[in-house]
């Protein structure tokens, strides 16, 4: 089988790709500020908070977990979401290193 685009950079590129794609959208920011605020949710309390549908409320957690900016633990008969921040943490120091050591044009 032939390569695919993502064979051509490295496994750091791909993956920071992958977190900054999962965070690239206002729904998945709101998202995100609900979950900092209340610690962790369900997909009931986000749905309760966000003009979105549960399903498709679900489908930007579903995205944000395979990325890993957040965890999804089962509690009972529902899963309770919580930020990843030690991903995070990851993921904003390797945002701040591309940003800053480059030259400035």
């Amino acid at each position: 089988m032939g390569k695919t685009k993502s064979d051509l950079f490295t496994p750091q590129q791909n993956m920071l790709a992958k977190m900054a794609k999962a965070i690239a959208h206002p729904a998945r920011i709101a998202i995100l500020e609900q979950l900092a605020s209340k610690g962790a949710c369900s997909c009931g309390d986000i749905v309760d908070e966000l003009p979105l549908s549960q399903a498709t409320i679900s489908q930007h957690l579903k995205s944000m977990k395979e990325a890993g900016i957040i965890k999804g633990d089962i509690e009972g008969t529902f899963k309770c979401y919580c930020i990843d921040m030690e991903q995070c943490r990851a993921l904003l120091s390797k945002v701040t290193s591309l940003f800053t050591q480059g030259k400035c044009c």
